[in-house]
């Protein structure tokens, strides 16, 4: 459930005057810690369940550290930093080309540390945005809808399946609704820089009514429970996350490119507590040293080695080529051209 956020400065501020702000938030938690006396003020597209586990070893390492963790989909954290100068300390969203956006309009602080020196040079970007894992989009498919069917394995292959198999996926395809989801409309980006299929493919799928969502977790839900036969560029690390719970659930990983993205982290350039920012940021950044923590939120940290090990492997580069596609006129013709081939009569 989505509601308005009203801001209140948290800690010794407490008794400040509220600030109201119009930005929508789905949930706010305050996670205390054993002596806390400041608080760090999150907002972040990340799952607090996803969350949870790396702000409890956090605060093992800081018990001084009260959180205020509130999360947001990836265009309301851009419009709480970027239109409301709403306060935090850190901005951690999935849509990487917002981040950068932020970064590059003056919204970010510079921040440089021994960890984020170790960090690989695609993966931070003017010390001012760090990326801390490295998530795949993937396709997820019910394992009882393709009983008689085999996966595809490309793009291609997925073209050819739904459109051999009209009355199989009409109205059973879910993807993200680009127009709202600020993840959904980098993956759609890069895949159309990636494949000339990307076009073709939305098509097929708009023929056959897909179904559009903001996010990957109803996605996930509804490929689990047999609504939808499969579900396109949804986050891999959510998926993975829910196989346990859901054993009909299957992650398809294309042969031909496989987009990954970054999950990024940035300190806003008003916040209040951009120390205790930057050791959260240390921390992320460490994550590949706390092997107990990937089983825990089944996110995979930076690791060059992993990606070396799947050639199809695309990661997303962070730096200025993310504005592109941010450019006013060319986010309006994407989108037009999305929305001609997704909402065909």
């Amino acid at each position: 459930m989505r509601f308005a956020y009203f801001a209140l400065v948290l800690g010794f501020a407490a008794l400040a005057p509220l600030r109201a702000v119009a930005f929508e938030i789905e949930d706010s938690i305050f996670y205390p810690a054993q002596t806390g006396q400041i608080t760090l003020q999150i907002i972040s597209t990340a799952d607090a369940n996803v969350f949870e586990p790396i702000i409890a070893a956090f605060q093992q390492d800081n018990p001084n550290i009260n959180i205020q963790y509130v999360i947001a989909s990836s265009t309301e954290v851009m419009k709480a930093i970027y239109e409301e100068g709403a306060v935090f300390d850190l901005a951690i969203s999935s849509a990487m080309d917002l981040q950068t956006k932020l970064a590059n309009d003056g919204f970010a602080q510079t921040y440089a540390s021994n960890a984020t020196e170790t960090l690989p040079q695609w993966a931070i970007w003017r010390d001012q945005i760090f990326a801390f894992t490295q998530e795949p989009a993937v396709m997820i498919i019910s394992a009882p809808a393709f009983a008689r069917l085999s996966p595809p394995e490309t793009r291609e292959d997925l073209i050819s399946l739904l459109r051999d198999n009209p009355e199989m996926f009409d109205g059973r395809i879910g993807t993200y609704d680009v127009r709202i989801s600020g993840a959904g409309y980098l993956f759609a980006t890069q895949d159309s820089r990636n494949s000339d299929s990307y076009w073709r493919l939305t098509e097929v799928m708009g023929r056959l009514n897909a179904k559009l969502y903001a996010g990957s977790g109803d996605m996930i839900r509804d490929v689990a429970s047999g609504e939808l036969a499969l579900a396109y560029n949804v986050v891999g690390s959510y998926a993975n996350s829910r196989l346990a719970e859901f054993p009909d659930l299957r992650i398809i990983r294309f042969s031909d490119y496989v987009n990954v993205m970054l999950r990024t982290a940035l300190i806003p350039e008003n916040a209040e507590n951009p120390v205790e920012a930057g050791l959260m940021i240390d921390f992320l950044v460490g994550l590949n040293a706390r092997p107990e923590l990937e089983k825990l939120t089944s996110l995979p940290p930076i690791d060059p080695l992993r990606l070396q090990e799947n050639s199809a492997a695309r990661p997303i580069r962070l730096g200025p080529g993310l504005l592109v596609f941010l450019d006013r006129l060319k986010k309006q013709n994407f989108l037009k051209n999305w929305v001609s081939s997704m909402e065909q009569e």
